[in-house]
């Protein structure tokens, strides 16, 4: 009977923090679901549909940190989706960014970040370890709007499209130098088993019950565009 009661104690101490991990990155995918919705209802200062479907993944960061050891720096997770058709997404990669101030000066010490990847240019480097924006990625902030007509030339050749919201505020802007790179820990968390991230966006992984609200919201931003 005492070594039943060992053996349950003992599942009890490992299940718990890898229940605990995975409510992290289910947290993750439903705040990244609601910050897409709302900064895409935002009227007329929205990410212009068109914009999003032309991109090939988009990034979300809810609530990036700001913080200041003796110089400033910015922390933040999230999630990477794909395309695979003009409609359909990929499950999410779990992914982080850091790097010092790159001037994200619209306030507040939480701000959410939205990246459209415009090419698939970087990605793979990305996927496979890190890249650093506007090195590795040139990188610029985002038009705002219905139409992404009035782009321009700048924005229209970039690699990446940029945009943050913080205390209500939405803005393009550019975070130069910072760092992205998949969280594997994470992706582990999140599908309890080791993934690979070109996998993932590849559509070989099933989307998780926790991501299919932000992916369903995804499909119907791009649908909105084709019409």
């Amino acid at each position: 009977m005492m070594k039943r009661y060992a053996i349950l104690l003992l599942i009890l101490f490992i299940s718990v923090p890898l229940f605990a991990s995975r409510s992290k990155q289910v947290d993750r995918l439903q705040e990244s679901a609601i910050v897409l919705q709302e900064i895409m209802n935002i009227p007329e200062e929205g990410i212009p549909t068109d914009l999003l479907r032309k991109s090939e993944c988009i990034i979300i960061i809810p609530a990036m940190k700001k913080a200041a050891f003796g110089f400033g720096g910015n922390y933040g997770r999230g999630a990477m989706l794909c395309r695979l058709t003009d409609n359909n997404w990929s499950a999410p990669v779990m992914v982080s960014i850091t790097g010092g101030s790159f001037g994200l000066q619209i306030g507040g010490s939480s701000t959410d970040i939205v990246l459209l990847v415009m090419n698939k240019r970087g990605v793979d480097k990305l996927l496979e370890s890190k890249f650093t924006i506007g090195g590795d990625a040139t990188a610029a902030a985002g038009p705002k709007g219905r139409s992404a007509a009035a782009a321009t030339d700048a924005q229209m050749r970039a690699e990446m499209l940029c945009y943050a919201r913080s205390r209500g505020v939405f803005a393009g802007i550019s975070i130069q130098g910072s760092v992205l790179k998949p969280e594997r820990n994470d992706n582990e968390d999140l599908y309890g088993k080791v993934v690979e991230p070109k996998a993932i966006i590849a559509g070989k992984v099933p989307v998780p019950g926790p991501a299919k609200k932000l992916v369903a919201e995804l499909k119907q931003y791009s649908e909105m565009a084709a019409k």
